[in-house]
């Protein structure tokens, strides 16, 4: 039996999220702590380098969205990855604190160009009753990516930073232009049809789906005037608030403020991977079943009840129970995050509307990192600062339940 081509873009979209997270997304925290231990740069100033990424990406969000509407994911796609491995080509020669933050913008554009906004919209496009489980095998190689922390931290350890960037940089760019080649707009630009279903199904109407439901096709203006558009970017940045903060500073806090080792904080990083890995697999069993709202509604409090878990540690099973439930509740509700959107606005603009939605988010991105990390600076510990972050976390869980789907 011959397999739907989506499955093969999806497969190629969790392998590029792998290189992602393994080189940056999860692994950005070993750096910021040897860093900080290495060049004396305050907590603050790189806390700074991970800002200025949520900034780009709040910027030129709304443009890739336009821009992938019309000419579709592919070639940005491999475009970004030139970005990214030339981002880490350049970190691993920097001298200044300037140089940092030049070398993690240029890989925080190819992150965006490369990462999970186009892919996300490339696999909407090409499913519909199986979005979500697409998007869950998509965000596994996040979670995957996070088992190559402990890898990358050894690294680190042994051969020094600027050898372990230098490696990936090129590592990215061997592995991920090929991966690009897979990525295909849409189904009609290789005469097949959404979830591979027959075409009679698929011409009955516009907007109907493949599920025999009423689609309505939200334009980008028509989706800013609901609702549902601002709870989902609030509640979604309130997530992103936790899940930036334990990405940039986890680590540091495990090494200063609990005393462990780099390599033994990421021990701690890496089953979180495992659980965040368990959350996914369980979003792509459940996720096309349940209400995502309701879903994402609880996974903010277990966001919020593992990071109090990490701040106030006294015992490794805590470390443990924080890894657990951050991770279940990040593997959980990512991929919903763009279904949801898909479920109520549509296909036709998708891009725009996930643009500007990245916008909205990206303050929390900005916020979580510099809240933690200023906060760190006035007080000599993370507590204040995760503790803040923790709670804001937990309210956003009521931004999802009021989120319901609009009316056309």
């Amino acid at each position: 039996m011959k397999i739907f081509y989506g499955w093969r873009i999806a497969a190629a979209a969790c392998s590029l999220q792998f290189i992602l997270s393994a080189f940056l997304t999860q692994s950005f925290g070993a750096y910021v702590a040897i860093l900080a231990y290495e060049e004396g740069w305050s907590k603050t100033a790189l806390s700074g380098a991970a800002a200025m990424q949520s900034v780009e990406a709040a910027i030129i969000g709304p443009a890739l969205g336009w821009i992938i509407d019309r000419f579709g994911s592919q070639n940005m796609v491999r475009l970004g990855v030139v970005f990214f491995g030339s981002g880490f080509l350049l970190f691993s020669q920097i001298e200044t604190l300037l140089g940092f933050y030049i070398s993690s913008v240029l890989m925080a554009i190819g992150a965006s160009m490369t990462g999970y906004f186009p892919l996300s919209v490339c696999l909407i496009q090409w499913f519909e009753r199986y979005r979500a489980r697409a998007l869950s095998i998509m965000s596994m190689g996040i979670a995957l990516g996070g088992l190559a922390v402990p890898l990358v931290a050894l690294s680190i350890q042994n051969f020094g930073w600027r050898t372990t960037a230098l490696v990936s940089g090129v590592l990215a760019l061997m592995m991920g232009i090929p991966l690009a080649g897979f990525i295909k707009s849409r189904p009609a630009d290789m005469g097949l049809t959404v979830d591979g279903e027959p075409k009679p199904l698929l011409q009955e109407s516009n907007n109907t789906n493949v599920s025999g439901f009423i689609q309505v096709e939200f334009t980008a203006r028509q989706a800013l005037k609901t609702s549902a558009f601002w709870l989902l970017g609030l509640g979604h940045g309130f997530a992103l608030l936790v899940v930036t903060a334990v990405n940039v500073h986890a680590i540091t806090h495990l090494k200063e403020g609990l005393g462990y080792s780099v390599a033994q904080a990421s021990l701690a990083i890496l089953l979180m991977t495992v659980a965040q890995l368990g959350g996914v697999l369980l979003g792509a069993a459940i996720g096309d079943t349940f209400e995502k709202r309701k879903v994402a509604a609880m996974c903010m409090l277990l966001h919020a009840m593992g990071l109090l878990m990490l701040t106030y540690a006294t015992h490794p099973l805590e470390i443990a129970a924080f890894a657990i439930f951050h991770g279940v509740a990040w593997g959980l509700r990512g991929p919903f995050m763009q279904a949801i959107r898909a479920d109520y606005f549509g296909r036709n603009s998708i891009g725009m509307i996930l643009g500007l939605s990245a916008a909205i988010i990206a303050f929390g991105q900005i916020a979580g990192p510099l809240v933690a990390g200023v906060l760190a600076d006035m007080t000599g510990d993370y507590k204040t600062g995760f503790t803040i972050l923790a709670l804001i976390a937990a309210s956003g869980s009521v931004l999802f339940l009021l989120a319901r789907k609009p009316a056309y």
